[in-house]
């Protein structure tokens, strides 16, 4: 959900960014900066900006190169952490999707026709866990280093042996779109559209490779957590994280956000 060609060194395969806080509908429209504000969040003024991209590198789904022009909005400066997460949960009792059992009726409307009835016993809570395989494999069969886990939610990242003890301050994940929006309603804000998201993490700077430029490292040092290495089976960790890291952890873009290419996947509110 990012345009950026480094591959993403989450563990997981879903993670929340419910960025933006919500404005009345005139406000929207507008690029003047609104008075009030919440803390940890960023006013980024509107503007037209180039879309996408022409490089032939890139996926095929970024191209081709288009101009979009955004209104000025507010962001979170950083993802959704587990601690933020935790206080939505704690108000409001809320089950996130991988937390429920799942039922037949639910997954044969989602299903293509035909789809046989799975065994009841498959029928549990679950996620996927990068699993990296011991050798390296085509890339062109997503099940070589994604592991469907049982009992694996937001609270058990890993696994259902994992915790988020030390982990309050990373990013939450194991976060379905309807999650994403049950806490953006819960916390007044919205997701950012893919133009918005897009507008954000080049920080005002036009097609570059990057966020911060054109090249991986900015002074020998890497800015943001990714795959370094041979994915998915080994990654060497050179930027200091194999996994996730904690918000904050590499330098903020020109507008002042984190994260916004590396450490996890983000949603935004319309299709990618």
């Amino acid at each position: 959900m990012r345009a950026y060609t480094l591959l993403c060194g989450s563990m997981l395969l879903l993670a929340l960014s419910c960025k933006e806080k919500s404005q009345r509908e005139e406000m929207m429209t507008r690029d003047r900066k609104p008075e009030k504000n919440e803390p940890g969040m960023l006013w980024i003024p509107g503007g037209t900006f180039v879309m996408g991209t022409d490089d032939a590198e890139a996926y095929p789904h970024e191209r081709p190169a288009h101009q979009v022009k955004v209104n000025g909005f507010w962001m979170d400066e950083t993802e959704v952490t587990n601690a933020d997460f935790e206080k939505f949960v704690s108000a409001t009792g809320y089950i996130t999707v991988a937390e429920r059992k799942p039922t037949w009726e639910d997954l044969r409307r989602q299903s293509p026709p035909g789809t046989p009835r799975p065994a009841d016993s498959l029928l549990v809570p679950g996620s996927l866990v990068f699993n990296p395989p011991k050798q390296p494999v085509m890339l062109n069969d997503y099940s070589q280093w994604w592991r469907w886990l049982p009992a694996t939610d937001w609270k058990h990242p890993e696994g259902p042996a994992s915790n988020l003890e030390g982990k309050m301050n990373f990013p939450v994940v194991h976060v379905a779109f309807e999650d994403a929006t049950a806490y953006c309603t819960w916390a007044g804000k919205r997701l950012p559209t893919e133009a918005e998201w897009e507008f954000a993490s080049r920080g005002g700077a036009e097609q570059q490779r990057y966020a911060w430029g054109n090249n991986v490292k900015v002074n020998g040092r890497f800015m943001a957590n990714t795959f370094q290495g041979s994915f998915p089976n080994f990654n060497s960790a050179e930027d200091g994280f194999e996994r996730l890291a904690p918000v904050r952890s590499f330098p903020p873009n020109a507008y002042g956000l984190y994260d916004m290419i590396g450490n996890v996947w983000e949603w935004t509110g319309d299709w990618y």
